[in-house]
């Protein structure tokens, strides 16, 4: 019987344990998130400034190839080997 009460009582220490370590990380979380959108707003806020002083800086590289970083469509034909 005092095994039962030992590994009853080691269970609710690792709930415990977890629960406050689940809500650490919640706060974490919540405050990365935060941080996240603020520094988004900023770079936003940094582009427009820029392109403000500068309206011809940005528009050249967009203008040098397909939309750098994006994906663009390739249809399977091409990829297909032509013996």
């Amino acid at each position: 019987m005092t095994l039962l009460w030992l590994l009853t009582v080691a269970a609710l220490l690792a709930a415990a344990w977890a629960l406050v370590r689940a809500r650490r990380v919640t706060k974490r979380l919540e405050r990365l998130t935060e941080s996240y959108w603020e520094l988004k707003y900023e770079h936003g806020q940094l582009r427009a400034r820029v392109e403000r002083l500068d309206p011809g800086a940005q528009a050249a590289p967009a203008e040098a190839g397909p939309r750098a970083g994006g994906t663009a469509f390739v249809p399977l034909s091409s990829l297909k080997a032509t013996k």
